[in-house]
């Protein structure tokens, strides 16, 4: 069994049911969309290639979509000297939703590629589509299950952000650098949970440290008391977050009311000013592993992400105001710069619109190699679609209601 087959078992039991409950109908629309392509005749050679995105600009992740929608304005209009259309569809943060903007970009628009979704849950029900449909997706959510372990479902799915383990890593490292013997979870009680729990579990042990509490919650609840109160009787050493978003400023903002004034770490699903807006005061010296593009002014010369970060950051604040820049839509902006460098490649074996594009597009983004893009550089390959490695992370402080790279 391979290592990352190993990694995601227990993942996959909670995953495959979820999918085995949605599969048939999945299955079944899937089957409708591609009758309605090939009798509509628009399943045939365009002069241009289209890419589709299905992102949460409403609902409980919006603060994670908003960013995406605010990048596209930014991302390239031509590639090998094809003209690029992108064209972007809100999911409300909801899974069925997400599946039926898939649908509709592939039956409708003759999509060549799918940006989406923004969250775990919803990209998790779009690898089916993907499969299904072989139409490349890149999702713009953290699971690393979404595109592991590789197999042949998953083969038409990639993705932008850093792997929740590669994060896990580095919190469950700095908690051990900082003496910590006992750590407390608070997550979601969603498959974004389930993968986080697993990986910090997992991190935990391998640093040292005991995982005391583990409490969940739900990404639309108004109040963590209860939690909040089971994780303090505990007395960790520090508190890790792992949510998304502004609801991960819930607990937080509960734990410092309450009295709890040891470390807490958060993950880079939090990396926008709005959650620093809603968490205000209570979020000061709160550790976070992100991407370096959030910091990119930071950054040493020698890092081979700055400048395209510092031109990306430039680009979205010229446009949408000072500070308000979110490593989500650069998540995005990765998306698009990874597609930017395959569709040329594509074009030399087939014209967009057609399933040899599509196909030839999957294969030339599963064969990039060192492309920097805004949060690091990817090397793709057939087992690795996703293709960060450990330069996709830096550690910062929140300090003065701002970002600090962490030496």
């Amino acid at each position: 069994m391979k290592k990352n087959e190993t990694r995601y078992k227990i993942d996959r039991t909670t995953e495959e049911t979820q999918q085995v409950r949605e599969g048939s109908v999945i299955r079944l629309s899937t089957l409708l969309v591609l009758i309605l392509a090939a009798c509509s005749g628009i399943d045939a050679a365009t002069a241009e290639v289209k890419i589709g995105l299905t992102i949460s600009t409403t609902g409980p992740a919006a603060s994670l979509g908003i960013p995406v929608r605010n990048s596209i304005s930014l991302f390239p209009t031509e590639a090998g000297g094809e003209k690029i259309r992108w064209i972007v569809l809100d999911d409300a943060s909801d899974t069925a939703k997400g599946v039926s903007n898939a649908r509709k970009l592939i039956a409708e628009e003759n999509v060549d590629a799918v940006i989406g979704s923004s969250t775990t849950p919803v990209s998790l029900a779009l690898v089916e589509v993907a499969s299904e449909t072989r139409v490349p997706f890149i999702s713009v959510a953290s699971s690393p299950r979404i595109v592991l372990p590789m197999d042949e479902k998953r083969a038409w799915m990639f993705k932008t952000p850093q792997h929740d383990f590669v994060m896990a890593d580095a919190i469950a490292e700095h908690m051990a650098k900082s003496g910590a013997k006992t750590a407390a979870l608070v997550t979601f009680g969603d498959s974004y949970g389930d993968g986080w729990l697993a990986e910090m579990t997992r991190a935990l042990e391998k640093a040292g440290i005991k995982l005391v509490a583990t409490e969940r919650y739900a990404r639309t609840d108004s109040s963590v008391t209860g939690q909040v109160l089971k994780v303090i009787a505990a007395n960790p050493d520090a508190v890790m977050i792992a949510a998304s978003g502004t609801p991960a400023a819930l607990p937080q903002k509960t734990l410092r009311e309450r009295g709890y004034k040891k470390p807490i770490y958060q993950n880079h699903g939090v990396a926008n000013t709005d959650f620093l807006r809603v968490g205000g005061k209570d979020l000061e010296g709160t550790f976070v592993p992100t991407g370096p593009m959030l910091v990119a002014a930071q950054l040493p010369d020698s890092n081979p992400t700055k400048s395209i970060a510092l031109d990306y950051v430039k680009r979205y604040e010229d446009t949408w105001g000072p500070g308000s820049v979110a490593t989500f839509g650069a998540h995005a902006m990765d998306a698009a710069l990874l597609l930017e460098k395959a569709i040329p490649v594509a074009l030399k074996n087939a014209k967009p619109g057609t399933p040899e594009f599509r196909a030839a597009l999957r294969d030339a983004l599963e064969t990039l190699k060192n492309v920097p893009v805004t949060h690091g550089v990817v090397n793709m390959s057939k087992d690795d679609h996703n293709g960060f490695d450990n330069r996709a992370r830096v550690m910062v402080v929140i300090e003065n209601g701002k970002w600090k790279l962490l030496q």
